[in-house]
């Protein structure tokens, strides 16, 4: 009588603590309900784009013969390094124990999984139909109708869709546990959290580590065969990923109740901008290497900073992405703009648009102009590719934007469990 008396005690506080964030997700400010109908607009440009992309197929695309790959796994690059960079908030909060950070960690748990969430979107329509998706399930999983190709272990991007699907496990899971105890009054179980946590971590690294792997084991595509790629992948994550919570955090603290401290908003900001440094090292250092010599295998690189043969699509892109680096680091080294809040958010925005147009404009898209037979052919992306690119971006916005709500909620105090007591309790 005992034991079913305390599951069913525990059933009714996880029902609650369900719907409980459930209404605080849809529930807002007149702003808050703005901001989600801006969201909501792209969406419905994402569904008529995914509508004629599933209909008539990649033809609807910009994509050809040469190139192959787009702005969709433009854009699954760069999100992933998004995704790995929560790590700069989980890390300084339980390894180091800065308490500061620790106790608004959980909004970084909250901008991974919108992060990988993102970037699995990208990835199905990269594939072209969601049902291809069944590809990505290991064939040994028991699950009835998924037995596709898994083509594991010559396909990295498999490893890479595994590795981001565990990474989104855990992440949900040390996310929703954390808020659901703090729900109830109750401390975290530290044997269970804390490894869960730590392994988090870890696997951070490997989900961008398997991604620049996805590029630079092709020998084909000299821009990207070289060994650097994986930490130039990471050096870039830890300066978007940070710089996007930076502008997240300060919005947090102007329109809620949390109180997130100038100490948290400074070290990510000194994240920012070394690792923002140690960026644009290695740009020059690969612009010497690749260009000193000259040989063909520097003709990727000469398209996409000079343009080659009339073709010059992507010179833009690739000066304004260093001109946006170049300036965003310059500003931070300073330190009295550094930790003037009013104007950190528009540095960081300035910061996060340069290194997304260098990962996808600026290393991407020229790995494949020229062709392994030496064709230069150009790449714009359709409208069908906007649509669904944009919505994608606003259901990740939109997930995230619920998410710190509700997190708001339960590190506030204002999301609490309040049980009620049976007729004759006191």
């Amino acid at each position: 009588m005992f034991g079913i008396k305390k599951i069913d005690i525990d059933l009714k506080s996880i029902g609650s603590f369900a719907i409980d964030l459930f209404i605080c997700s849809w529930k807002g400010s007149l702003r808050y309900y703005m901001w989600l109908a801006f969201l909501g607009f792209f969406i419905v440009f994402w569904i008529y784009g995914n509508y004629q992309q599933l209909s008539n197929g990649m033809i609807v695309t910009g994509l050809n013969d040469q190139v192959t790959w787009g702005i969709y796994l433009a854009n699954f690059v760069f999100l992933v390094g998004v995704a790995a960079a929560a790590v700069t908030v989980v890390f300084p909060a339980y390894v180091y124990k800065y308490k500061p950070m620790k106790e608004v960690v959980l909004i970084g748990e909250c901008l991974a999984i919108a992060a990988v969430i993102m970037c699995l979107l990208f990835v199905v329509n990269h594939m072209g139909r969601p049902d291809r998706s069944w590809h990505m399930f290991p064939s040994w999983l028991p699950i009835p109708y998924l037995k596709g190709i898994f083509n594991w272990p010559n396909s990295i991007l498999t490893f890479d869709v595994v590795v981001l699907n565990v990474y989104l496990g855990l992440n949900a899971v040390c996310a929703f546990y954390y808020m659901y105890m703090k729900y109830i009054g109750k401390e975290v179980n530290k044997y269970i959290y804390i490894p869960l946590v730590f392994i988090a971590i870890v696997w951070a690294f490997s989900i961008h580590t398997v991604t620049a792997f996805l590029l630079n084991t092709m020998p084909a595509r000299p821009m990207w065969f070289h060994s650097m790629l994986p930490i130039r992948f990471i050096i870039t994550a830890f300066a978007a990923g940070p710089a996007l919570i930076i502008i997240a955090f300060t919005i947090i603290k102007k329109t809620t109740k949390l109180k997130i401290k100038d100490e948290a908003i400074n070290l990510l900001a000194q994240i920012v901008v070394w690792c923002l440094g140690i960026a644009l090292f290695l740009t020059l250092s690969e612009v010497v290497t690749e260009l000193y010599a000259g040989t063909e295998h520097s003709f990727s690189l000469q398209y996409l900073m000079f343009g080659m043969h009339g073709l010059n699509n992507l010179v833009i892109f690739f000066w304004f992405s260093l001109f946006a680096m170049v300036t965003s680091f310059v500003l931070l080294l300073i330190p009295q703009v550094r930790k003037n809040l009013k104007i950190l958010p528009y540095i960081c925005a300035l910061a996060f648009v340069g290194i997304w147009v260098e990962k996808g404009m600026g290393l991407l898209l020229p790995g494949f102009t020229p062709s392994p037979i030496g064709e230069f052919v150009e790449y714009t992306p359709s409208i069908i590719e906007i649509f669904n690119s944009l919505g994608n971006w606003a259901i990740g916005f939109m997930v995230f934007t619920m998410l710190a709500k509700c997190a708001v909620g339960i590190l506030t105090g204002e999301l609490r469990y309040k049980p009620t007591l049976a007729k004759g309790e006191d």
